[in-house]
């Protein structure tokens, strides 16, 4: 019997670690990235020498390859993981255009499965725009499921699916932890990733507004210590969720306050990092033209969503209102400059232990980007 084939639609860290998954399992995968329109064949020994996306596009193996469409034309399953980067207004277009792409070459009987998460209602856009291209009845001649990604340590328990009768052959592909997966109704498994980003926004927020009145001295600093360790970074991840929900409601309802205040929490914590920054300069009698800035945040710039990035962007030319020499390092680089006094903005932990290890005997200037501020 032969295999079924597995395409992905997007070479990004959450479709090629999935993938990569699968053809360790013994799947047939193919990878599409979607920059160039060709469809990669991944093999066992290709996915266990490159354990992320990252190492294989610096590496550029020789891979099979042909035409994404004709690969897509053979999958029995594809898995939609393409890589986000509009923001705003352009957002939304750009998920669809890239959907059109992916489904546009579906023959019948065979699945898609959307691991972008949407706001309420998103899944049944997409399932009218797949009919209105493919011209087959979603549920019946074709099969969508929506299965959020996000943190790859902790996949969704539950898989959205138009009909319950379960696809026992996709439970045991996205069987990656011991849990076993359960089908829900695609509005079920919107709601229940909306709960779980609403709640971690919540909760952070409520952190990080209470943190502003906390005076910045060691004596008080150390009474937190629980939130030391939450940096920016944390504080990002799945910001793009939570606007894709904010954008799914007309009317000002009660969860739209709720949406709406945390996107509005993570805003003023940007602010108040910048006024940080500021007053270092103000209190050690620092010039503008003599300080310069390093925003230190190793990013992934393969993954799905492209907030991390649209932020770094946002601080980085916030700052350059001020002060003309701001620099982002993502990764370990040359910090010291003699000429200059350096203010390092640590944007991870992993980041900040860097840069701890670095700078050992370096008069330098490290704010920690936590509720905090911690200089």
């Amino acid at each position: 019997m032969t295999k079924e084939k597995i395409v992905f639609f997007g070479l990004s860290t959450e479709g090629y670690s999935l993938a990569s998954q699968m053809v360790i399992n013994g799947a047939d995968v193919q990878i599409i990235d979607e920059s160039n329109a060709t469809a990669i064949l991944l093999k066992p020994e290709t996915a266990k020498t490159y354990t992320n996306v990252t190492s294989l596009r610096e590496d550029e193996p020789l891979l099979g390859m042909e035409p994404s469409n004709v690969a897509i034309s053979k999958a029995k399953y594809l898995f939609f993981t393409p890589r986000i980067r509009k923001t705003g207004q352009d957002l939304k277009t750009e998920v669809n255009s890239k959907f059109k792409d992916a489904v546009g070459a579906l023959k019948k009987d065979s699945s898609i499965i959307n691991c972008l998460a949407t706001g309420f209602g998103g899944n049944n856009e997409n399932i009218s725009l797949l009919k209105h291209i493919t011209g087959y009845t979603v549920g019946e001649e074709i099969s969508y499921f929506y299965f959020p990604l996000n943190d790859l340590n902790n996949t969704p328990d539950v898989i959205g699916s138009l009909k319950q009768t379960g696809e026992k052959k996709l439970l045991s592909l996205l069987k990656l932890d011991k849990k076993e997966k359960k089908f829900v109704d695609i509005s079920s498994a919107e709601y229940l990733h909306a709960i779980y980003t609403i709640q971690k926004f919540s909760s952070l927020c409520s952190v990080l507004e209470v943190c502003k009145f906390v005076k910045n001295d060691a004596r008080h600093t150390k009474l937190f210590n629980d939130f030391k360790d939450l940096y920016l970074d944390d504080m990002i991840t799945g910001l793009y969720d939570l606007r894709m929900l904010g954008s799914s409601f007309e009317s000002a309802q009660t969860l739209m306050y709720l949406i709406n205040g945390s996107v509005r929490g993570i805003s003023s914590y940007i602010k108040r990092l910048i006024d940080t920054i500021r007053l270092t300069l103000k209190k050690n009698d620092l010039k503008a033209s003599k300080t310069k800035i390093v925003l230190s945040w190793t990013l992934d710039t393969n993954e799905m969503r492209g907030d991390k990035i649209e932020m770094l962007n946002t601080i980085a030319s916030k700052l350059r209102d001020y002060i003309g020499d701001v620099e982002t390092s993502t990764g370990s680089v040359e910090l010291f400059h003699h000429d200059k006094v350096t203010i390092v903005v640590a944007c991870s932990d992993s980041d900040y232990k860097e840069i701890k290890e670095n700078q050992k005997g370096e008069d330098v200037f490290v704010i920690k980007a936590n509720p905090l501020c911690e200089i």
